[in-house]
């Protein structure tokens, strides 16, 4: 398994005799067999901008950082793949800070690239390649031209045609898990969120956050369109948005208008779940699936990370609870990173908060980070790190009634909960 490595124009070489190496967390580790896998359809090799690529010369076990102008290079995996190990590099400019991306090990090996990752989910619906962007187009100008007074299409429409986000695409071909994000404004201040960055934080946001505030109407539209078959999704809380559930009147009124004209699909929120009495009103609205975005089931770490205002990790539980006992179909989106989620103590706590809330789904979602930023930012390990792939046989092992995902699921037949009555037809 042989050292993948790109030159300062993006292109990119394997090394003719040293090995490819990895990291958890700040070590550089040797790559076992047993955590490789062919680089997936849809995965992206990506260079990692100010860093010098590591490797090991096979026959002294040396490590060496490849000189000259080369940079290391990474996988950026799609949805349904777990990553075991970041690339092996250390930083040429410590100074500087990658961008908000989940980077994997590469290495070259019988003729092909290959990545430290496990597949932990069916990855076809979100395959990159399986979105066809002219459909998308095609949806776009339909719905934008249905609804021309309907604010959401248009700012969903450069979501999917800009961004290339998925999610959005999939509102506009009627297929699968669809957004509606409702909130410009956030309850927490997470490291790394992916719509908006103080000017000083050294990272540049992927994404622009929505500005205006929809009104019922708009958001009605796009849920009535979407909620079009049995197994169709149509989410709040998206990358473009804050928390969603600080515009939890809306979403109310909009969940009991959706409600009164059809009983077809799932109604999803993802949410921090840190306002108990919304996170309540919405769940008693008709709310179908909750998944709760969290980094660890600690609070230092969770503190750390989330930065939240005016709620604690124990109001997430709180929320999470609650809507577990009116029978919703609830999912943590888990937000994991090599040599941290597999420390001893993340990995105890997250069995006995998973217990706790009885939670249905573990999303395991790569964290978009700059690893020495994050390492900075968190609690030092306080017991072993047992790695990425023993600490997801463990969480099947010690929750076997917890499916371990990567996204958002249909619950399984006999867990749906009951959908509210619809009144009108």
């Amino acid at each position: 398994m042989y050292l993948v490595y790109a030159d300062e124009k993006g292109n990119v070489f394997d090394h003719p005799s040293l090995y490819g190496l990895a990291r958890s967390a700040d070590m550089i580790v040797e790559i076992m067999e047993e955590e490789l896998i062919p680089l997936p359809d849809g995965a992206t090799l990506v260079g990692l901008p100010n860093t010098r690529p590591v490797g090991m010369d096979p026959n002294t076990g040396e490590m060496v950082p490849l000189p000259g102008n080369v940079q290391a290079v990474g996988a950026l995996l799609p949805q349904g793949f777990t990553r075991l190990c970041l690339p092996g590099y250390v930083k040429a400019d410590k100074e500087y800070r990658l961008p908000l991306f989940g980077y994997s090990a590469v290495v070259w090996k019988d003729g092909s690239f290959y990545v430290t990752a496990e597949q932990s989910d069916q990855p076809d619906k979100w395959n990159p390649d399986n979105c066809d962007r002219d459909q998308v187009r095609l949806g776009v100008e339909r719905l934008v031209e249905q609804y021309p007074d309907n604010r959401l299409y248009q700012h969903l429409s450069n979501c999917a045609l800009g961004y290339e986000c998925l999610t959005s695409s999939n509102t506009f071909l009627n297929r699968w898990e669809g957004g509606v994000p409702v909130s410009y404004s956030c309850n927490a201040g997470c490291f790394g969120c992916i719509s908006e960055q103080p000017d000083d934080s050294g990272f540049v946001s992927p994404q622009t956050r929505m500005n205006f505030r929809p009104r019922v109407e708009e958001i009605v539209e796009v849920m009535l369109e979407h909620l079009k078959t049995p197994e169709s999704i149509i989410s709040f809380g998206q990358g473009c948005e804050g928390e969603p559930s600080t515009q939890a009147k809306l979403i109310i009124e909009a969940i009991r208008e959706v409600r009164k004209t059809t009983d077809m699909g799932y109604i999803n929120i993802n949410t921090n779940a840190g306002l108990n009495d919304h996170i309540r009103g919405i769940v008693d609205a008709g709310l179908d699936l909750m998944r709760v975005s969290t980094i660890s089931a600690l609070d230092d770490h969770y503190n750390a990370y989330y930065k939240p205002r005016a709620y604690t990790l124990a109001n997430v539980e709180k929320s999470m609870k609650y809507a577990a006992e009116q029978g919703v179909y609830t999912s943590i989106n888990y937000l994991i990173f090599p040599g941290v989620t597999d420390r001893e103590e993340e990995i105890e706590a997250m069995i006995e908060f998973a217990k706790r809330t009885k939670l249905k789904l573990i999303q395991m979602r790569n964290l978009n980070i700059d690893p020495e930023a994050y390492l900075e930012l968190i609690p030092p390990a306080q017991g072993e790190v047992l790695g990425m792939k023993q600490m997801l046989e463990i969480y099947r092992q010690e929750l076997p009634d917890v499916v371990i995902g990567s996204y958002t699921h249909v619950p399984p037949l006999g867990q749906d909960r009951p959908k509210v009555p619809v009144m009108s037809r």
